[in-house]
């Protein structure tokens, strides 16, 4: 993940339980509109909401929110990419499995259409 050490750019984070919106936004360089339109985005980030639904974020989603800045901004990856990326699952893995499944039915009915012939 980004911690400080790996990214230079960005301050530490201190050894906190939670944040405020304002202090994530600081933290990761990001404006806290983008952080309420992520938290539409991505599914996975969920910050604690308490009195009069204040975000409240733990460590782990400002880690989070840091991973998401870094693919969206300097990988260059789309919402959807970046989301697809954080979940796990790869475009590529699906388009591979799919050419792989095309290619075992051709074959199967290939040799169907030799035991019609026959």
């Amino acid at each position: 993940m980004l911690e400080a050490s790996n990214n230079k750019e960005l301050p530490a984070i201190p050894s906190k339980r939670y944040f405020t919106i304002g202090e994530v936004s600081n933290l990761c360089g990001v404006k806290a509109h983008v952080l309420r339109y992520w938290e539409q985005e991505f599914p996975n980030l969920k910050p604690m909401k308490r009195r009069g639904n204040r975000r409240y974020y733990q460590r782990d989603d400002v880690l989070l929110i840091r991973q998401i800045r870094s693919l969206l901004h300097e990988q260059g990856y789309t919402i959807n990419g970046a989301r697809q990326k954080l979940s796990g699952v790869e475009a590529d893995d699906d388009s591979a499995k799919a050419n792989q499944l095309s290619r075992q039915i051709i074959t199967e009915l290939e040799d169907i259409l030799r035991v019609l012939k026959s």
